[in-house]
């Protein structure tokens, strides 16, 4: 957990320190939306929530690097299962946009490494580990602003103890803003 706690305040850090350079092509946003877990968590939890919070720093062209911050969580299923499974983690990520900033929609792929920690409840222990993700979203350019809707998901996997992965494709909703 103490690593997790590092990794939130590096991401703080970069959030200030990319401040100044919003004129420079920072976008960030937020985002809500539903979690499905797949293969083994499928077997274990049902369909939860997740919310987030990122900004993505556009480079010269059609990419980008984007940090992410997220929180979900999903009940356990099964007879007489109770609590749930509680998830908090970041992501730095590549982006690749298909079409240029000034299309009315924008098609972008994006692939990373993050960081998270697991939750299981039940008096199992907590754990943190890394994970990766590759997902798919689109942004719709909302009138004559800088506002953008996107919708996204990302396949994403995480080690957990053991032989076995916790994944998850998150489908979320959200805006963005800036440059």
């Amino acid at each position: 957990m103490k690593r997790f706690g590092l990794v939130l305040l590096v991401a703080a850090l970069c959030v200030v320190a990319s401040r100044p350079a919003m004129a420079q092509g920072v976008r960030y946003g937020v985002s809500a939306g539903l979690l499905m877990p797949v293969s083994d968590y499928n077997t274990l939890d049902k369909m939860g929530w997740v919310a987030g919070a990122g900004a993505t720093y556009w480079l010269p062209g059609n990419v980008g690097i984007r940090g992410d911050l997220s929180y979900s969580s999903t009940a356990h299923k099964g007879t007489g299962a109770t609590g749930s499974t509680k998830l908090i983690g970041g992501m730095a990520s590549v982006v690749y946009a298909l079409m240029p900033a000034s299309a009315p929609a924008r098609l972008m792929i994006t692939g990373g490494i993050g960081y998270y920690s697991i939750d299981f409840g039940g008096g199992i222990a907590k754990q943190s580990k890394l994970g990766f993700g590759g997902g798919a979203a689109v942004a719709f350019k909302m009138g004559t602003g800088s506002t953008r809707l996107v919708v996204g998901t990302r396949y994403t996997s995480v080690s957990t103890d053991g032989t076995s992965r916790l994944n998850f494709l998150p489908i979320t909703v959200g805006l963005t803003f800036g440059k």
